[in-house]
């Protein structure tokens, strides 16, 4: 297992320090000259795809991914970079990641009722009359 990995939350570190230091990375490597909305946004949903590739033609359990270091590291790994472009999108839009969030949970309460979607995968367009 990688140095400094946990298969648990325990960090102690602040979403807001996560962020600096991403926005401190990019600025290093004068690379906030390529970090436009759309190529931001398109990094998102390549590196989502390169997680899901991790998974590719199976399905197992998270009991079995997690009795698998080496998988376990790479899913982390994609998993790090789609949040990293998400955090940086949030940084150049002056988006609050903690709130936008919340506020989405919000919505969602309102689309899904725990007394009509309680156990259904259905979207929320078929509990609409």
């Amino acid at each position: 297992m990688p140095i400094g990995f946990v298969l648990y939350m325990s960090s102690t570190d602040s979403l807001d320090q996560t962020i600096r230091a991403i926005d401190a990375f990019t600025k290093e490597r004068d690379w906030e000259q390529f970090h436009s909305l759309k190529n931001l946004m398109a990094s998102v949903s390549i590196e989502a795809s390169e997680l899901n590739e991790t998974l590719q033609w199976s399905n197992p359990s998270a009991e079995v991914v997690c009795e698998n270091p080496e998988l376990i590291a790479e899913i982390a790994d994609e998993l790090a970079d789609v949040m990293a472009y998400c955090l940086r999108i949030c940084s150049v839009l002056g988006l609050d990641p903690v709130q936008i969030i919340q506020t989405k949970i919000e919505k969602n309460r309102l689309k899904y009722p725990v007394e009509i979607s309680k156990g259904s995968s259905a979207k929320y367009t078929a509990y609409e009359k």
